[in-house]
């Protein structure tokens, strides 16, 4: 679906302190003449996709000066283009397949005030890239800015050199290995989670969307964080686990299927790159009432270590595979997604000397029906965002089902 903006990954920084321009479109065309994927174009030969590598790109930065406005309208024009540009499709065959927005606002105590903006088709990248690209970028533009030439180390692959490996390992026998794993763990029957919608499913979704964020607690993050340790689990795991008991309780059903992406780079060379190299995988959950949240918290764990421990074997292949009965509109193996691959804005600061300031950016669309990604940042904080299909749900569901959460969590663990 070329007009889909569903696969857009958009996200913004507030720079307090002075911004070479300049310098900032040399750091980002410097990234993409170091890493393929910000140079690749997508076009179809006879029905299959082929990729076109550019030997040369040139970011076209785009830049507003809203700072003779007054604060309040600034923000807004800023907030306004920001979305725009996030919920604007991308030409696949003619590119860039990346973009790159700056706005300048009014100073605040004397100091400049940037707005950057950055909104990327999933296809060139994934969590993983994010915080690669924030951390490359700070260096490159603190080399620039001070008149040096930049210096990384030198990749140790390329992009392309991960797809190929990945594909003659599969062929090597290790899809078959990891496909008899999920087929015997997954089985025959695929349920699909039945929420409450608050409207009848449409056969062909618009994939339009909506967010609600939410903050937890103090006390309920500290009971996080010291319930884990414990237990011998990550913080993910109980956010996860709780996850789960959240949607028996919604739907009544006790064997939940839940998609969880993965990272899937688990050699070296691939953890400097730039590019798409996540999978996902279907987590499955067995509870009922009389389950206890230490047990459950043993089971999720026990699931994702062995996810991890089978993590290649493409999605499409899966389905192939189980042959799931399929329904217009409908996601197949899982309707709902949890992640947790966290943007750290913190990287901008290794080289410039700026206040930095996270901004939610919204695209405006859903992959599936629900899904929930998590965060937690230096303070200690844990919060998330609920992004929903506004075909299925109306906001004010959605910010139920977001309280119910924060409430659920902290009552399982405080018993």
């Amino acid at each position: 679906d070329p007009t889909s903006t569903a696969y857009h990954i958009a996200g913004g920084v507030r720079l307090v302190g002075d911004v070479d321009r300049e310098a900032l479109t040399q750091a980002f065309s410097a990234l993409a003449l170091r890493h393929d994927a910000l140079r690749t174009l997508f076009y179809a030969v006879d029905g299959q996709p082929r990729q076109w590598i550019l030997s040369s790109f040139d970011v076209a930065l785009a830049f507003y000066d809203l700072s003779a406005l007054p604060l309040d309208r600034a923000q807004q024009q800023a907030a306004q283009r920001a979305e725009i540009d996030a919920r604007t499709p991308f030409d696949l065959e003619r590119g860039p397949v990346w973009r790159v927005l700056l706005a300048r606002l009014p100073d605040r105590d004397g100091q400049a005030v940037h707005e950057l903006n950055l909104t990327l088709h999933h296809l060139i990248a994934d969590g993983w890239s994010l915080n690669r690209l924030l951390a490359e970028f700070s260096a490159l533009y603190g080399a620039l800015q001070l008149g040096h030439e930049p210096q990384l180390p030198a990749l140790p692959i390329r992009h392309a050199d991960f797809a190929l490996w990945q594909r003659h390992w599969l062929e090597a026998g290790e899809a078959e290995r990891q496909l008899g794993y999920w087929t015997a763990w997954l089985g025959g029957d695929q349920p699909v989670i039945e929420l409450p919608y608050d409207k009848p499913r449409p056969t062909e979704p618009s994939q339009r969307g909506g967010r609600i964020p939410f903050v937890l607690p103090e006390a309920v993050s500290d009971a996080v964080l010291t319930v884990a340790h414990p237990q011998g689990v990550t913080l993910f795991l109980v956010l996860l686990a709780a996850f789960n008991v959240l949607l028996y309780r919604y739907s009544g059903q006790t064997d939940l299927r839940i998609g969880l992406p993965l990272a899937n780079r688990q050699r070296p060379e691939t953890q400097a790159l730039i590019g798409y190299c996540v999978n996902t995988v279907v987590l499955r959950t067995e509870l009922s009432a009389s389950t206890r949240f230490d047990a459950l918290l043993q089971q999720v764990k026990h699931t994702l270590l062995q996810a991890q421990a089978h993590p290649d074997l493409p999605f499409e292949q899966l389905v192939d595979a189980l042959q799931p009965e399929r329904r217009l509109g409908q996601n197949p193996l899982f309707q709902i997604l949890i992640n947790h691959q966290q943007t750290d804005v913190g990287l901008l600061q290794s080289q410039a000397d700026w206040q930095i300031e996270a901004l939610d950016r919204d695209n405006g669309a859903a992959q599936f029906d629900l899904s929930l990604d998590t965060w937690h940042d230096r303070q200690g904080r844990i919060g998330g965002v609920f992004t929903y299909a506004c075909d299925l749900f109306e906001a004010e569901t959605i910010e139920r089902l977001a309280g119910h959460y924060s409430y659920l969590l902290g009552q399982l663990l405080a018993q």
